[in-house]
């Protein structure tokens, strides 16, 4: 189920499963004050060691998104203002939650098109195409430009976490993010295993992110299968 990456930027195990439980409470599926089955349990669940699973719980615990009882178990707290690494991915499988991973399809350092929005200092910037996968189910393709003046991407030192490696390798981080939800055709370079091939119509969603400058530095545009995930915002 956890992708194995190197790099600095990549998610190690450990913070993979934290990032499921974290969506799973969020989504509802893991309930407030609902008690964790036992670690042993827990682990072979997630395929993970005891070890591995409790740095795992050390970090829902830190967030305040888990009690743990002595001599009686885990519990969960639900705690909508804790951060995650994936708290801006906002698609989740129809059921709720879902790991996002993604496979890289092209990245490119390109002149921008007239097509996009203005955005960032830069005429230029590096164009990222990938499929994302919730729990390795493919749910996404996306098209993301960030601004050549901020940055920019390189092949093999990227990960499934953008704006983690913004922060690790280019030494910014995303502050705020617009989206806009709506409706559009596959794109002709989506892959065969998304699902859904040009010109069929499926779920948009355009996103102006911002670092803590006053001009957006990123611009994504995403189409998600409606037939496995949604696009999910819940209010704070």
């Amino acid at each position: 189920m956890y992708e194995r990456h190197d790099g600095p930027a990549a998610l190690p195990i450990y913070a993979q499963v934290s990032e499921v439980l974290i969506r799973e409470i969020a989504a509802g599926r893991l309930a407030d004050g609902q008690r964790l089955p036992p670690e042993r349990q827990l682990a072979a669940a997630h395929q993970v060691t005891v070890r591995t699973l409790r740095k795992s719980l050390k970090i829902l615990e830190e967030k305040g998104m888990l009690e743990r009882v002595q001599g009686s178990g885990n519990y969960v707290k639900s705690n909508p203002a804790a951060q995650s690494a994936y708290s801006m991915f906002r698609i989740e499988l129809l059921s709720g939650g879902g790991l996002p991973t993604a496979r890289f399809l092209d990245i490119k350092e390109l002149e921008k098109p007239s097509d996009l929005p203005e955005f960032g200092t830069s005429n230029r910037g590096t164009r990222i195409r990938r499929l994302r996968f919730l729990n390795k189910v493919p749910a996404a393709v996306e098209e993301i430009w960030l601004d050549a003046d901020s940055g920019t991407v390189m092949p093999e030192h990227a990960s499934d976490s953008l704006y983690r490696y913004y922060q690790v390798k280019l030494g910014f981080w995303i502050a705020r993010a617009e989206d806009y939800v709506s409706i559009a055709q596959v794109p002709q370079w989506a892959p065969p295993e998304f699902g859904k091939a040009a010109p069929a119509i499926t779920g948009f969603i355009e996103r102006l992110s911002w670092e803590k400058k006053p001009h957006p530095v990123e611009y994504s545009r995403t189409w998600f299968d409606t037939d496995t995930a949604r696009y999910v915002q819940r209010l704070k």
